[in-house]
């Protein structure tokens, strides 16, 4: 597989630069891209694998429509996943892990007057990157990618609705309380803390996305 036309081609789905439901056709992905068709299809079936992609037979490859019940469940399966990552990242972490997660509550504050949701998605980026280089056990990663991932796309598609600073704040409120925890050491504590944060980062995308208030229980 051709790993820089995959990453090309993921970006576009997960920045919804593909409609959800939107029919990729290999024939003109490859002449885009100047390969045959078997790497490309290569890319399409790795894309599939990763549920961001549909093959269809006769039609092409349909880029995975944001069903919000699938979406919820992988949520669900995150806040397991999520809390141990948090456990594991408080008990193994080095002054460097801290000093990564001070950097980026610093940068993070910076767009509070500065509308940018690629840089807030930066911003969530880094912060994963480090508490899993923390926490130190691939699988859980993997996994956790995985999941991320899949759930993506609805938050990205939130993202530039409703108050755009409560959002920055959400996040700062997030790492600060994250980077607290560990810096106690409290591998319990930051388990709660990355569950609660994925929690109420769930409650307000299914308000801006159904427009159903966050204290309603589905």
């Amino acid at each position: 597989m051709n790993p820089d036309i995959y990453r090309e081609i993921k970006r576009r789905i997960l920045f919804l630069e593909y409609s959800p439901g939107q029919i990729l056709n290999e024939n003109v992905l490859a002449r885009e891209f100047g390969v045959s068709r078997t790497p490309m299809r290569e890319v399409l079936y790795r894309l599939s694998w990763e549920q961001l992609a549909r093959i269809i037979a006769r039609t092409g490859t349909m880029v995975t429509p944001i069903e919000f019940q699938t979406m919820m469940h992988a949520f669900q399966a995150r806040l397991g996943i999520e809390g141990e990552v948090g456990r594991l990242c408080a008990e193994l972490a080095r002054d460097y892990h801290l000093a990564d997660i001070r950097s980026i509550r610093q940068d993070c504050s910076l767009l509070t007057d500065r509308k940018d949701p690629g840089a807030l998605v930066e911003i969530d980026r880094r912060l994963r990157r480090v508490v899993h280089e923390a926490a130190g056990n691939p699988v859980l990663k993997s996994v956790s990618d995985q999941l991320y991932t899949l759930t993506f796309r609805l938050w990205y598609v939130t993202l530039d609705k409703g108050d755009w600073q409560q959002e920055v704040r959400e996040m700062l409120e997030e790492i600060e309380a994250t980077l607290t925890s560990m810096e106690a050491g409290d591998g319990i504590k930051t388990a709660g803390v990355r569950r609660g944060a994925l929690m109420r980062h769930f409650d307000r995308i299914r308000a801006k996305y159904l427009g159903v208030p966050s204290e309603v229980k589905l």
